[in-house]
């Protein structure tokens, strides 16, 4: 196997407006789509006109086991108690030797969710985080 395939990524390192969240395990949702409207012509029964009309983004999702980092978050939410602001992110993937392999940064950040992990001795689990983001679009570099 070789060591230099950039398919062998393993954290994705999380900074939004200069605060280094840390790196994640998961990054899940990261895309977009460009929205679709269905026009049928009269007269014509044969066919129907696909028109495009703007991009949608996802919800951006972002996992890893709880550790030192959670502070990160934590701290990020409490800046916002007076009032949530649109902000930049920048996902970097990063292979096991800390290489960058590929980098995104994202427009009109804004939180949706902090999930904490669920404790119970019953389900012995990695506790693990999740953040979820929402964003306008990619940033042109």
């Amino acid at each position: 196997m070789n060591d230099s395939d950039p398919g062998l990524s393993v954290c994705f390192a999380v900074n939004i407006d200069n605060n280094e969240l840390g790196t994640f395990n998961s990054c899940e949702g990261l895309g977009c789509e460009v929205v679709i409207e269905q026009r049928e012509e009269g007269g014509n029964n044969t066919f129907v006109w696909q028109l495009p009309t703007r991009l949608k983004y996802s919800n951006v999702k972002f996992t890893r086991p709880l550790g030192p980092d959670t502070a990160k978050i934590a701290k990020w939410f409490a800046s916002m108690t007076g009032g949530v602001k649109r902000c930049t992110a920048t996902i970097q993937v990063k292979s096991n030797d800390d290489t960058v392999v590929a980098t995104w940064a994202l427009e009109g950040v804004v939180p949706v969710r902090w999930t904490g992990p669920s404790l119970n001795f019953d389900s012995p689990k990695v506790a693990t985080e999740t953040i979820e983001i929402a964003h306008h679009g990619f940033r042109n570099s």
